[in-house]
């Protein structure tokens, strides 16, 4: 069946999938973001009881609701997905894989739900204090729903915390504290939500700019930006920090993926980090004695830092983990590619006589059999590769993206400094330039957000799980037609919603904080 599988449906399956969440991705961490801004004003009115902060808090919370309205329509067609074109993954895990998204689901969205009612449309119908409470509440039940769905994702970059019964053709969970626990998740969590904040805040800076240089609402401006670079400034710096701790978890977990971020064929000890770096086009394949680089700038020894906390560790490079036979930490010789698809496919061969054996009751003949799958069940997903070439990423993508991903970063830190002390010190109103220049930096919030996304998922490519399931295994068997035509129909869709909110956001904006 798998070797039947038309790759155009991999390729148009993944496409779709990337598309929603790509769409899904551009309103989640503007949620994220705007809940604790608004909050934080809401918190100074209840603290002062002066009105404009409460006229503050209820204008960023109109532009929270317009954008949270459009995120919840397009994360339910992304959970919906896992079922329609990826269904043999959903079967594999599916008791691990839907458990968060099912706490999700029942805890966190109802939280939301529930609180967001009384934070709209409880003004001057319950008292201050539980409303303010209701508005921190939505904040934080939706980082509560992104604290579930990253656990389900971490699980797919480092899955812990279950067994194979090779009696459902199954993985079970046997931990939960161990899948929603893992270092993996709670280093993505914080990752991903310190980084939301940043989207959040640059927000508040760049529409508060523009109504300064629109020479308008200049008190509420001036003291959004004072909340929002205090918030942005944060949430950079400790960006920067769990980035230092997901770049050290990939380097554990996920080898591949790190090689491809930094363009790293060859590994070595005292590697150094790429500072700036060009690719050379005519590098094809890990083994073709091409010179990867055009050009590049190292910071020395740094990827040993990063990746072993050890300036002079070796790290391996991308020919290192295809062909296998370094040191690694526990005292063993790495394994090549080709040697890990034989073990991989020995456990499908395994679980294939084990079936087998059950289905004609031979006891003995099932025991041998499962002897044999446990023994190489950490290589079940590699037994789908062809050649170890496919378990390399897109190196390009992945490391040109990183890049972005990291030089936006330090923009941000530069950029909050900046802007505290031009409202705080001097009269930003002014600043024309600093005006026009916080207004681009808002789609610039969000490239940096998507970039991450791409590193981490395209990284991991050709796993669904790592190790565990490749796509070609995880892919539903659809007709290609089905998949393209769904594809262009998401497209419409989300354009068209993409537009509705796009205008209805500037339609608020332009109106302005409305008058108690």
């Amino acid at each position: 069946m798998i070797e039947n599988i038309d790759i155009s449906l991999i390729e148009w399956s993944r496409a779709q999938f990337a598309l929603t969440a790509i769409y899904h991705w551009l309103f989640v961490p503007l949620t994220l973001g705007l809940a604790v801004i608004m909050a934080v004003a809401e918190t100074i009115y209840y603290r002062t009881g002066n009105e404009f902060w409460k006229r503050t808090a209820k204008f960023w919370m109109k532009l929270f609701g317009i954008n949270f309205a459009i995120g919840v329509a397009t994360g339910i067609i992304l959970e919906f997905e896992f079922g329609t074109n990826w269904s043999n993954y959903s079967w594999f895990v599916g008791d691990i894989f839907g458990a968060p998204l099912a706490i999700e689901g029942i805890l966190a969205f109802f939280m939301e739900s529930t609180f967001i009612a009384v934070m709209f449309f409880g003004w001057n119908k319950v008292g201050k204090k539980f409303h303010l409470a209701s508005t921190w509440l939505t904040g934080l039940g939706a980082t509560i729903s992104a604290w579930w769905i990253l656990v389900a994702n971490a699980w797919m970059q480092h899955p812990v915390g279950m067994e194979f019964n090779p009696d459902t053709a199954r993985n079970e969970m046997v931990s939960f504290i161990d899948v929603a626990l893992s270092p993996v998740a709670v280093n993505k969590f914080f990752h991903t939500v310190l980084s939301s904040w940043i989207v959040g805040a640059v927000f508040v800076v760049g529409v508060s700019c523009w109504y300064l240089y629109k020479k308008r609402e200049e008190q509420m401006a001036k003291q959004s930006i004072k909340i929002a670079s205090i918030v942005g400034l944060f949430a950079a710096l400790t960006t920067a920090m769990t980035g230092d701790g997901s770049g050290y978890e990939v380097a554990q977990k996920q080898p591949m993926k790190l090689a491809a971020m930094e363009g790293f064929y060859d590994g070595t000890e005292s590697a150094g980090i790429v500072a700036f770096g060009i690719l050379n086009p005519e590098k094809k394949t890990a083994g073709d004695g091409v010179d990867p680089f055009v050009m590049r700038i190292e910071i020395p020894y740094m990827l040993s830092m990063l990746a072993e906390r050890d300036p002079n560790a070796f790290v391996p490079g991308i020919n290192d983990i295809l062909n296998g036979g370094y040191m690694l930490k526990d005292g063993t010789v790495a394994l090549s590619a080709q040697e890990k698809i034989e073990r991989g496919r020995m456990a499908i061969s395994a679980f294939a006589n084990y079936k087998k054996a059950k289905a004609e009751k031979n006891e003995e003949a099932a025991a041998e059999a499962s002897k044999i799958l446990n023994e190489n069940m950490p290589y079940f997903g590699y037994g789908y590769m062809k050649n170890a070439e496919q378990l390399v990423p897109n190196v390009p993508l992945v490391f040109y993206m990183f890049r972005v991903m990291v030089m936006l970063g330090g923009y941000f830190i530069l950029f909050f400094i900046v802007m505290l002390f031009l409202v705080y010190k001097k009269d930003i109103a002014k600043f024309r330039i600093v005006h026009i220049v916080a207004i681009a930096t808002v789609p610039l919030a969000y490239l940096a957000s998507q970039s991450g996304w791409v590193v981490a998922e395209c990284g991991r490519q050709p796993w669904t799980i790592q190790d565990m399931l490749p796509d070609v295994a995880a892919v539903s068997n659809l007709s290609v037609t089905s998949v393209q035509t769904t594809f262009f129909i998401f497209l419409v869709l989300f354009t068209i919603l993409l537009i509705a909110e796009l205008r209805i956001m500037f339609k608020a904006i332009a109106k302005g904080p409305e008058e108690e």
